[in-house]
């Protein structure tokens, strides 16, 4: 039940952040509710593309693919409020970005997939909806950008599979793994961590 609704949070979460994205680029209602449906369900749908569950839960359930749009829908009509909140954007989109994660990684294991699947595939779910908006909207993918993204995915769903690994139960995977990547990709946007990039020679 817990997952379940992880799940649905997560998709809020990220086709709210996806809607304001396509708000800010000067989409018409149907172009917004695109980009922040397939950034809501985006990652779902890989993640079961890649446990071999066809067609995906978001494309043969109703509760997904509804929640998004519905989301996307309330953004359209109360952007300006919405972009009021920037910061509550970012906050949402982070703890999306962690619900997305460990709920990935949890399911990973599961349906069987081993250790490092489950890890990778977890990762996959939280940054492959904002993958697909960046490219929907013609943006370099955040998931290439210096600060840090994919790192606090790929660190939640770890630790939804260390908890696992300890005999914990997947409640407790899912809190403490979602917890442990949302507040590291906040922090990392509060005190502007990023990763190095290349020293750059002068010709």
């Amino acid at each position: 039940m817990l997952e379940r609704i992880i799940e649905l949070a997560g998709i809020v979460a990220f086709a709210t952040s996806g809607a304001m994205v396509g708000v800010a680029k000067r989409l018409d209602i149907f172009g917004v509710c695109v980009v922040g449906v397939v950034t809501g369900i985006g990652g779902g749908i890989i993640r079961d593309l890649l446990l071999g569950i066809h067609p995906p839960t978001s494309l043969s359930e109703w509760p997904n693919f509804t929640t998004a749009l519905i989301a996307s829908l309330v953004t359209f009509f109360l952007h300006p409020a919405v972009h009021r909140l920037r910061i509550g954007v970012l906050t949402l989109d982070a703890v999306g970005m962690g619900l997305f994660a460990a709920s990935g990684s949890a399911l990973a294991l599961a349906a069987g997939a081993s250790a490092l699947a489950a890890c990778l595939i977890g990762g996959t779910a939280a940054v492959g909806g904002g993958i697909l908006r960046d490219i929907l909207v013609n943006e370099m993918p955040l998931l290439l950008h210096r600060d840090l993204y994919a790192i606090p995915a790929l660190i939640g769903s770890t630790v939804v599979v260390a908890c696992s690994g300890l005999g914990l139960t997947t409640n407790t995977g899912l809190v403490v793994g979602t917890v442990s990547a949302s507040v590291i990709r906040l922090v990392a946007l509060w005190r502007h961590w990023s990763l190095p990039g290349p020293r750059l020679v002068d010709d």
